[in-house]
């Protein structure tokens, strides 16, 4: 009987992986990406597993949740999301940034609920022999288009602790259409995002104007982060109205949004002004947005993605996904999900051609015109490299980076950088 299967161990490894010296409106990134491995193995011997954020205050978190499962079915997903919604609040000591909702530690039950779901799905699958998606109510398609994630960039991270990668610079507009092509020579994608927020406005516009005359009939995606003022950001729409597919997240909150989508004839996108259902149900409201970028890593999971989703059919609302620095198993998470849901209307967002390093077998997931092939096989379809995941544990013991902080990290570079947002 299935469910005389129960979770009897949990295992959290937190990992560090290279990450680029990738500028946005908060700063840049840290040379090291933190997350966290979490493995559930259950009484007949099977182990489902998750990726989610390793920062210090979310492993606190997932401590704390390690005796909520234990005992569980993997099929008790109420029952573990009604546990962990009474015993994780809130935790002190995290470095929040308002453009990474994932930082905020208002999302931690979501957040911990999420890492939780993903591996107890990875069980469900394995114990009756079909992949994740099937448990969500079957794919609606058979590969789920990324698109290319363009940054500004340095060459090198200013401390050395590793060569530099083979991305180069990309700063100029030049070389962001050179990023642009070398991205979309490898991996096929078929839609470029730049996340914007860092350079003055004009240039940013330069280089989305460079990226439509050298990529003619590519939909094109700018994202400042909120870094723009709602003037700024009115002043730009006319110029942006003529080379974007959407406008994501230019100016800070709610009603600066609503009042933008008066001046452009683009759709607005967001990943940070809605990220709760009462955001949801205000910014319906009040028509700041029409499209929803998801992540199911702080929303509270995929079941809590399919559901974000029907509420955007329901307010005619496009949907995406959102991403972070993040290794396979989230993408297969997300994959999966997004098979599953049939109104997702744009390309999603992945950070992982940026990503050097991996903890699952067989090496980095292949990407086929910018898709990536929804498993056939039992659960997730990933397992992990034990090796490759003792490799990255042991760089997060020795790589000193226990909290991501991108503007401590760009005050290296510019001491009197302030991070103020927005900026320009």
């Amino acid at each position: 009987m299935t469910r005389d299967i129960t979770v009897t161990q949990v295992r959290i490894t937190p990992i560090a992986f290279r990450d680029g010296p990738l500028l946005n409106a908060a700063g840049i990134h840290e040379p090291w990406a933190l997350r966290a491995i979490v493995e559930l193995e259950t009484s007949d011997g099977r182990v489902g597993i998750s990726e989610t954020y390793g920062d210090e205050p979310m492993l606190r978190v997932l401590e704390q949740a390690r005796a909520l499962v234990i005992g569980l079915s993997p099929f008790d997903l109420n029952r573990m999301e009604e546990r962990v919604r009474a015993s994780i609040k809130a935790s002190p000591g995290a470095v929040e940034f308002e453009l990474a909702p994932g930082s905020h530690s208002a999302k931690n039950a979501p957040k911990v609920i999420s890492t939780l779901e993903v591996a107890m799905l990875d069980l469900q699958g394995q114990i009756v022999g079909a992949p994740i998606v099937d448990l969500l109510g079957g794919k609606v398609r058979d590969a789920v288009p990324y698109s290319a994630y363009l940054f500004f960039k340095y060459a090198g991270h200013i401390d050395r602790p590793y060569a530099p990668d083979a991305w180069g610079e990309g700063l100029s507009a030049e070389q962001i259409v050179e990023q642009a092509r070398r991205m979309i020579d490898l991996y096929g994608f078929q839609s470029i995002k730049l996340k914007g927020g860092v350079f003055e406005p004009a240039h940013e516009i330069a280089c989305m104007r460079a990226l439509h005359q050298a990529f003619p009939g590519m939909p094109l995606r700018l994202d400042p982060n909120a870094n723009w003022s709602l003037e700024t950001s009115i002043a730009a729409a006319p110029e942006l109205d003529e080379l974007l597919e959407y406008y994501e997240d230019p100016c800070p909150g709610l009603e600066g949004m609503a009042e933008l989508a008066k001046h452009t004839r683009l759709p607005l996108a967001t990943n940070m002004v809605i990220t709760t259902m009462e955001d949801f149900r205000r910014g319906a409201a009040m028509g700041s947005v029409k499209v929803l970028l998801s992540d199911h890593h702080y929303w509270g999971g995929l079941r809590a993605t399919q559901t974000l989703a029907r509420m955007c059919r329901l307010w005619d609302l496009g949907m995406s996904m959102h991403s972070n620095s993040h290794l396979g198993i989230s993408l297969m998470a997300m994959t999966h999900v997004a098979a599953s849901i049939p109104n997702l209307t744009y390309a999603c967002d992945t950070h992982y051609p940026w990503q050097e390093e991996e903890v699952i077998k067989g090496g980095r997931v292949s990407f086929d015109n910018g898709a990536v092939r929804v498993p056939t096989t039992p659960g997730l379809g990933v397992e992990l490299d034990r090796e490759q995941l003792a490799v990255l544990h042991a760089q997060y013991l020795s790589c000193g980076v226990r909290n991501r902080d991108d503007l401590k990290q760009m005050q290296k570079y510019e001491p009197g950088f302030t991070g103020k947002n927005p900026r320009f």
